[in-house]
């Protein structure tokens, strides 16, 4: 019971954490004036259109300018331009959590719908295949380079590790990418330039998949070459702090064998730390890499999000950041739940803090 109260009450910190962000995000795009110029050239772009429609009908040009200044003064109001911005943008909230995005200015998706929903819900797979294959290998990468590095610490292979951390870590992935576009693509012509498929897309089932997966390639290589070596380092630190324990010092004084010792006392131990930062990694890379996806021309959510950007699309900015917020709060609670089933310290210590309160 005290359990669900503290995961209840977790939740709920979470949900606020969500409310907050969008509020502040919405509050900048209207203390800025961003909201207003936008919506004043909507306004523009309909009167455009308007215009070329009622010169084939409307001869006299008096009659026109006054015909189109009463549909102005008509779409200021339909946009909420004759309110202050704070008084448009509640109701721009509430309609961005009840999930209703509505239509994006610019942006369309692939079959040609212009609903928020439908942009967001055809481009988040491309981005989840992408991005968790991604995580995969540097899991995979981290736990078995990184734990077998931890316990021969100050090695050759420990410094060769270390050095490719650092070559790693320091390189931008828009430059990677580049450079890896330049030699897999333009000189050895291996990979394709970009994109998920060939032009026309392959209709047979087994040649698309395959053709999927050579387009995928280039992409996946860059951020994991560009990636991995942060998370092989921190789990080999993660492992290394854990190994000099004193219960480890004990567990090998007991004669245990060094294979007991390293999955039992020093990798469980170190799991709440090393799945802090899969899942929080989890929740970024759900977010796209908006670079690399955007030199591969990936549909993701990364191109996505800076398409949105440029053409400065409020209502398609206001819901990324919520849908990528909801994704951190998401991965956060998952955090908190795993913390409990793997590390049962977290268990005593929620019952002591609750037993305070």
């Amino acid at each position: 019971m005290g359990l669900k109260r503290a995961l209840t009450f977790k939740a709920a910190s979470l949900v606020v954490v969500l409310l907050f962000v969008l509020l502040l995000t919405t509050i900048i795009i209207g203390a800025t004036g961003i909201s207003d110029k936008i919506l004043n050239g909507m306004v523009r772009d309909n009167l455009r259109a308007i215009r070329q429609e009622l010169a084939r009908e409307i001869r006299n040009p008096e009659d026109l300018e006054r015909a189109l200044e009463k549909i102005k003064e008509d779409l200021i109001r339909s946009y909420g331009l004759d309110k202050p911005w704070y008084v448009r943008m509640p109701d721009m909230i509430w309609r961005i959590v009840t999930l209703d995005l509505g239509n994006s200015r610019t942006v369309v998706s692939f079959s040609g719908s212009n609903k928020i929903s439908d942009i967001i819900l055809e481009r988040l797979p491309n981005t989840v295949l992408l991005m968790i294959t991604v995580l995969i290998i540097n899991f995979a990468l981290s736990l078995v380079i990184g734990v077998r590095v931890a316990t021969k610490p100050g090695s050759f292979l420990d410094r060769l590790i270390s050095m490719y951390s650092a070559v790693s870590y320091a390189l931008p992935t828009w430059w990677l990418g580049i450079l890896m576009i330049l030699v897999f693509a333009f000189y050895l012509k291996i990979f394709p330039f970009g994109g998920m498929y060939s032009t026309p897309p392959p209709v047979d089932p087994l040649i698309r998949s395959l053709d999927l997966v050579w387009h995928l390639c280039l992409p996946v290589l860059t951020l994991v070459i560009a990636t991995s070596g942060s998370w092989i380092y921190i789990t080999r630190s993660i492992v290394i702090t854990t190994a000099q324990e004193d219960f480890v010092s004990i567990a090998r004084a007991k004669g245990l064998s060094e294979r007991i010792v390293l999955w039992r006392y020093i990798i469980r131990p170190a799991a709440p730390p090393i799945l802090t930062n899969l899942i929080l990694s989890l929740a970024a890379y759900l977010g796209g890499a908006i670079l690399t996806e955007t030199i591969f021309s990936w549909p993701g959510m990364g191109l996505l999000y800076f398409e949105a950007i440029m053409s400065v699309d409020e209502a398609l900015i206001l819901a990324l950041t919520y849908m990528y917020t909801l994704i951190y709060v998401i991965a956060r609670f998952v955090l908190e739940v795993l913390y409990v089933i793997v590390d049962p310290r977290v268990r005593y210590e929620w019952a002591s803090i609750l037993k305070k309160v």
